[in-house]
C-alpha cells in the first residue's frame, strides 16, 4: 500500500481547475476561469523576439542560468517598478519565479511552520490559500468591505494573535471580488505593519488593469522597513504561457526566495527570460496592456450592465474598476453550489465562493470572470444566472 505524506490530506483539487473537465466542451458557456483574453497574446511580435534571440544568442538560451534570473529582465522589471509604482529597487532586488502561483509557494515555505497563523482578506485567492495549506498554518480571515479590508479588525487581531508570520494581501483589483483598496486604507495598513513588523505578501497580478480612476500606490511603494513582499507577473500583461513571475524584496528576504528556488527548480526558463527581455526591448509594452485594458473595459462594461439588467435586487455584486473579476453576493439563505449545478444544467458556468474562505464559512457567493466572453455571451450567460436565481428565491 502506498502510504503519502500527511500534507497530502491537506489537499483538495482546485474547484476551479475541476471545473477545467465541464469547460472544455465547447457549448459551455464559461464565466468560471481567471484566464487572460488569448486574442490579445504579441504572437507575432513574440515570434520576432524569439527569432532574433535564437540568431544572436541560441545556445545562450537554450542552456541553464542563474537562480535570480537574466538580467536585463530583472532590469526592465526593475524599471517599470520605479517609473509606474514608485517602488525604490533595482534589478539586485527581484528575483524571476516560474508564475506568480510558485512565490506564493515559497512564501509558506520560507514563513510558515505548523500551526503558525497566516493573516488573509476574507475571501481571499484560492490558490494562495491552496499554497499555504501544505505548511499547516492557521488561517485568520480579516473582514473586508468595499474599499478594503477592514483596518480596526486586523489590529485587534495583531493585538491578540502572538504567532502571525505574515499577512496576504491583493490590493488591486483583487481575486475573487475585483475591489480595490483605497488610498487611505492602503496607508493605514503601513502604519499598523510598522507598527506590530509582520511581513506582508502583496500579491499584484491585476494592478496594471485599470479601467477607471487614477493608478493606486502599491504597499511596496510604502515600505520603509523592508517588510513587503511583492510579486508581480507578465501572465496578466503578456501571456501566461511563458511562466514568468518575479519577487521584489528587501536583501535578507530576497535570498531566502532565492534558496527556495534553487531547492525547488533551480531557476526560470532561459529562453522564455530572454524572449520576453527581446519584447520588451523591441516594443511598447505600455501600449500593448493598453490594447488589453480597452477590450476588457467593453467587456466589464458589458457585464456590468447585463448583472444590473438580469440579477434580482437581492442580489449584490462588485463594480470592479479593473482586472478580471466580479463578486456576487446571494441571499444569505442560498447555496452558490447548489446554484452552480441547476446553471450548468443549461451549460454556464462559474466559480462558487466558498472556496476562496479558508475556513469555509460562507455559501451564498459566487466569482464571475469577463475578460474571455464576448458581449453576446456576457448577457446571454448573466440572463440563465439571473433566472436561476429568481428561481430559488424564498
Amino acid at each position: 500500500m502506498v502510504k503519502y505524506a500527511n500534507r497530502m490530506n491537506l489537499q483538495n483539487g482546485s474547484e476551479i481547475r475541476d471545473m477545467l473537465k465541464v469547460l472544455s466542451q465547447p457549448e459551455v458557456l464559461s464565466f468560471a476561469g481567471g484566464m487572460p483574453a488569448k486574442e490579445m497574446f504579441p504572437v507575432e511580435k513574440m515570434m520576432e523576439a524569439a527569432m532574433k534571440v535564437m540568431k544572436e544568442n541560441g545556445a545562450d538560451a537554450m542552456q541553464y542560468s542563474s537562480t535570480e534570473g537574466f538580467l536585463e529582465l530583472r532590469e526592465q522589471i526593475a524599471d517599470r517598478m520605479v517609473k509606474k509604482q514608485g517602488v525604490k529597487t533595482d534589478a539586485d532586488h527581484i528575483l524571476i519565479t516560474p508564475g506568480s502561483q510558485m512565490g506564493l509557494d515559497f512564501s509558506a515555505k520560507i514563513f510558515l511552520d505548523k500551526d503558525d497563523v497566516v493573516l488573509l482578506e476574507s475571501p481571499s485567492y484560492l490558490g494562495a490559500i491552496n499554497a499555504f495549506k501544505t505548511c499547516e498554518p492557521r488561517f485568520i480571515e480579516i473582514p473586508t468591505e468595499e474599499d478594503g479590508m477592514i483596518m480596526s479588525e486586523l489590529e485587534k487581531i495583531l493585538d491578540k494573535e502572538k504567532n502571525i508570520k505574515f499577512i496576504y494581501v491583493i490590493p488591486d483589483f483583487q481575486n475573487p471580488t475585483g475591489r480595490e483598496w483605497s488610498l487611505q486604507k492602503r496607508k493605514e495598513f503601513i502604519d499598523i505593519i510598522n507598527k506590530y513588523e509582520v511581513p506582508v505578501i502583496e500579491d499584484n497580478p491585476y494592478g496594471e488593469l485599470r479601467f477607471e480612476g487614477e493608478s493606486m500606490p502599491t504597499l511596496k511603494s510604502f515600505d520603509t522597513k523592508g517588510l513587503v513582499v511583492y510579486l508581480g507577473t507578465f501572465s496578466k500583461i503578456l501571456a501566461p504561457g511563458y511562466r514568468l513571475a518575479w519577487v521584489c524584496a528587501s536583501t535578507e528576504i530576497l535570498e531566502k526566495y532565492n534558496l527556495m528556488e534553487q531547492a525547488a527548480c533551480l531557476q526560470s526558463s532561459t529562453i522564455s527570460q530572454m524572449e520576453t527581455a527581446r519584447y520588451i526591448r523591441d516594443n511598447d509594452l505600455d501600449a500593448h496592456v493598453a490594447e488589453i485594458i480597452e477590450v476588457y473595459r467593453k467587456r466589464r462594461n458589458e457585464m456590468m450592465a447585463a448583472l444590473d439588467e438580469y440579477l434580482p435586487k437581492e442580489c449584490k455584486f462588485t463594480r470592479s474598476r479593473g482586472g478580471l473579476f466580479t463578486w456576487v453576493v446571494l441571499p444569505e439563505y442560498m447555496d452558490a453550489k447548489e446554484l452552480q449545478k441547476k446553471c450548468l444544467e443549461r451549460k454556464v458556468a462559474f466559480v462558487p465562493g466558498s472556496g476562496f474562505y479558508p475556513n469555509g464559512n460562507v455559501k451564498n457567493t459566487l466569482r464571475l470572470n469577463y475578460s474571455t466572453t464576448a458581449k453576446e455571451d456576457i448577457h446571454r450567460g448573466m440572463k440563465i444566472l439571473g433566472e436561476e436565481i429568481k428561481k430559488m428565491l424564498k
